[in-house]
């Protein structure tokens, strides 16, 4: 299956909001490399020798291949050449533009700055981080990005996305960006990203690196040290170096996705490990207030048509006679192979006090001597149940209530959740009834 992208205004304006921030930034003329550290790349020989008393002493020595490898170089992002001055008019600028209270100082919370970008859930905010990239790419030359997921279930969504959106930004840029999960047992990867000019793009969840720093707890060094994580251990295998260095050397931005669920302690020291050139959260939900450079929240992406409205189930309110307590009609079940039931929920005595039930009731049952007496039940035998239409369940007595109907003492908070209640029902309804027709709702 191939996937046809539109390319919406309000996207392209989260894009440009960012990008803006560092107008007057000017792409470095040449690349910026530094001669990248492979590490001890072929194991050193030991060799036993003999002292002049006859002892044996171990001797290291260098292998000639390692003695003579090639140089070879690493690839970092240009630092940013605005002052906090400069930077802090052009957010002011384009908050202005958006229509966000200006911020009174620059937020440095991971790099040199820290922006917000607020979108609603399903309005396309990884299609906006993935542009984004390609973008600073086109006008700065930067060209390393780590995104910063919470769980593993996101960074695999968010890998999936760059494989479904390669051709449309091949299409647009005509380039690709080079993307990998991060694996600590392929640990090569990261030197590819180093010495990469290419876009580069590391996705991680969060619990890969942030485990407590506490150094005595989980001290940093070789891969046998128990309980540290291996982004800071120095590894055999990985040419006795911590990966933390060899990623940090690449001066990368950091893409924060679901940051709310990014902000506790530990995450928050580690990523300065990462030595990032700054940072962007996307969320709909910020709960760190950083520098907000772009906002499309819940009533813009409504009114522009590009979410579902939410739909909220009433309830009616119903007056029977002899009721001065609580009833409440919740549904009606069918059976190819049973007549239809209701359920009910009613108040029942007990021992020492009154409780609410729900129970799924037949013809001829009693509310009187289900609630065990309850007088305010008395005559309330169901005499028929109607699925058809919103549905009704019929008394004895010739009192009618219809699915959602409820009576008696309703607190304003229990109304609530029986509005709840009710919209979470009929949106399963009309999951179901869509489903069979092939359509997601």
């Amino acid at each position: 299956m191939k996937f046809s992208f539109k390319i919406q205004q309000y996207q392209t304006d989260a894009v440009n909001a960012v990008v803006d921030v560092f107008k007057g930034q000017v792409r470095p003329a040449q690349d910026t490399s530094y001669f990248f550290d492979p590490g001890r790349l072929v194991p050193v020989k030991t060799k036993k020798v003999k002292n002049s008393n006859g002892y044996n002493l171990f001797q290291q020595e260098l292998d000639e291949q390692e003695a003579k490898q090639d140089i070879i170089l690493g690839y970092a992002n240009a630092p940013i050449k605005l002052d906090k001055v400069q930077l802090l008019e052009n957010i002011k600028l384009i908050q202005g533009n958006n229509n966000i209270t200006p911020s009174k100082e620059l937020i440095e919370g991971q790099g040199k700055c820290s922006l917000d970008i607020e979108m609603e859930t399903g309005t396309g905010k990884t299609y906006v981080y993935i542009k984004t990239m390609f973008e600073l790419n086109k006008q700065y030359g930067w060209n390393k990005f780590i995104i910063i997921v919470p769980s593993v279930a996101i960074r695999e969504g968010v890998k999936k996305s760059f494989e479904v959106m390669e051709e449309h930004f091949m299409s647009q840029y005509g380039k690709k960006a080079r993307y990998f999960i991060y694996d600590s047992k392929n640990l090569t990867k990261i030197d590819d990203f180093a010495k990469s000019n290419e876009i580069n793009v590391m996705i991680i969840n969060n619990q890969a690196f942030a485990k407590s720093l506490n150094e005595d707890k989980n001290k940093e060094g070789r891969g046998g040290d128990k309980g540290a994580l291996i982004i800071y251990s120095e590894r055999d295998e990985f040419g006795s170096r911590k990966p933390i260095d060899v990623i940090a050397k690449t001066n990368p931005i950091l893409i924060l996705d679901e940051p709310q669920k990014l902000n506790g302690p530990a995450t928050q020291k580690a990523m300065k490990r990462f030595n990032p050139l700054f940072s962007v959260n996307y969320s709909a939900t910020h709960k760190d207030k950083h520098n907000m450079v772009y906002v499309l929240d819940a009533l813009d992406a409504y009114n522009q048509k590009l979410v579902k409205k939410i739909e909220v189930k009433g309830l009616e309110m119903k007056n029977l006679k002899g009721i001065d307590s609580y009833l409440y009609c919740e549904e009606i079940e069918t059976s190819p192979i049973k007549p239809p039931r209701v359920r009910l929920e009613f108040e029942v005595q007990q021992a020492n006090s009154i409780k609410r039930v729900r129970k799924l009731l037949s013809e001829h049952d009693s509310l009187y001597a289900l609630s065990n007496g309850m007088k305010q039940y008395e005559g309330y035998v169901i005499s028929n149940i109607d699925p058809r239409g919103k549905g009704t369940v019929t008394f004895t007595n010739g009192e009618v209530l219809h699915c959602a109907d409820v009576v008696g003492d309703v607190t304003e908070l229990y109304k609530r959740r029986l509005q709840i209640r009710e919209t979470l029902l009929s949106h399963f309804e009309k999951e179901k009834e869509l489903y069979a027709q092939g359509i997601k709702h």
